[in-house]
């Protein structure tokens, strides 16, 4: 048997599937039809308690492809029916044994619907998993339960990773949650990557000569990341930049505007987004709990994407700074691929802009000889 307890008192009992234990953290949905294993790897779910709203889950198992992260940042993991029995060429384990190979609490067995409605209609709020009996002691620690105020740096990693390409565009990312996707995406595009820890500092970033930065995706409270806010303040003006989902928080908070918390955040497959200068609808990946205000932007910045549920900001650009960003994921993983060409776009720009500064480079140059 486990248990989960809501922050509002609600209990429900269901049956374990995963590591024997007490866990506490965030409760929150995913509308995925699949995809578990990149969700639970997805370094942005650190710290929260993950409901699927798909009934059938762990029927395709777990494969040594689809991680997006050496580890489960996830503390629990709450599904209706399990698939004991597994069927997938490329699976090389059940989705019970991976959770308790990571020590994750699971629950399945719990009307996922009903409790997704409790949290559309109260919000997000804390929560505690157990295999054990609810004591006042959990009761007590559920309370004063708070997610980490650095979580993002927690699951940053711990040096500077270098990726080499040849003749490709440089990019720093600054890792602040990075999915292994985003990596892949970008090495595709060509792009040589040096992959910093999200405490690298301006003047390092700098010093490289890159061509533009990227700053990830990532979990918290995106006014939390001070440390990151700070060096990205110091790169405004002096090279492009380019950020997705923690990443857009962080540079709508450094361009100026506000960001809040949503009521029970995006978090799917299947989130709606229009182009507001082309039109064209696109079906996202979405994983985020903040938003940015629309009327809290600056002058000098343009909002380009909007979500068709509920109208949030979903994108911008700020051409003065050379900066782009979207809230959604263009990588995908899990999700459609609409969105795949926004990152291919942004490196194709890069490339002509390098190549029209060789270009004026080279007639300055040769203008020089002829009139000495």
């Amino acid at each position: 048997m486990a248990k989960l307890l809501l922050q509002n008192g609600m209990l429900f009992e269901g049956i374990s599937v995963g590591a024997e234990g007490t866990a506490y953290g965030e409760i929150c949905f995913n509308t995925s039809m699949a995809g578990y294993q990149e969700i639970l790897t997805d370094p942005s779910y650190a710290e929260q308690v993950i409901v699927m709203t798909y009934p059938e889950i762990g029927n395709y198992g777990i494969n040594p492809d689809d991680f997006e992260s050496s580890r489960v940042s996830a503390r629990g993991f709450i599904i209706k029916n399990y698939c004991e029995h597994e069927s997938h060429y490329k699976s090389s384990m059940n989705l019970s044994d991976y959770l308790k190979k990571n020590s994750i609490v699971g629950i399945s067995g719990i009307d996922t619907r009903y409790l997704t409605m409790i949290i559309r209609e109260s919000g997000v709020m804390n929560c505690v998993v157990t295999t054990g009996e609810i004591t006042d002691e959990i009761r007590e620690n559920l309370n004063n339960y708070s997610m980490s105020k650095d979580v993002a740096l927690n699951v940053s990693r711990r040096q500077t990773d270098v990726i080499k390409q040849k003749n490709g565009i440089k990019l720093a990312v600054i890792d602040v949650g990075i999915k292994k996707s985003i990596i892949e995406n970008l090495k595709a595009l060509g792009c040589e990557l040096t992959i910093f820890p999200g405490f690298v500092t301006a003047k390092e970033i700098l010093n490289g000569k890159f061509d533009a930065v990227f700053i990830s995706n990532g979990p918290g409270d995106p006014k939390d990341a001070t440390t990151t806010i700070n060096t990205v303040k110091n790169l405004v003006g002096k090279i492009p930049m380019f950020g997705i989902c923690l990443g857009y928080q962080i540079l709508c908070i450094v361009l100026g505007a506000k960001t809040y918390k949503l009521k029970y955040g995006h978090r799917g497959a299947n989130h709606p987004v229009i182009n507001l200068e082309t039109n064209k609808v696109l079906i996202t990946s979405q994983n985020h709990g903040y938003a940015t205000l629309l009327e809290s932007l600056p002058e000098n910045v343009i909002p380009t994407y909007k979500n068709l549920d509920d109208q949030t900001l979903e994108g911008f650009r700020c051409p003065e700074y050379k900066i782009e960003a979207v809230q959604f994921h263009p990588e995908a993983a899990p999700g459609p691929t609409d969105a795949n060409l926004i990152l291919q776009d942004w490196i194709e720009d890069l490339k002509n802009e390098k190549k029209n500064r060789a270009g004026n480079f080279l007639k300055k140059m040769f203008c020089n000889l002829g009139q000495s």
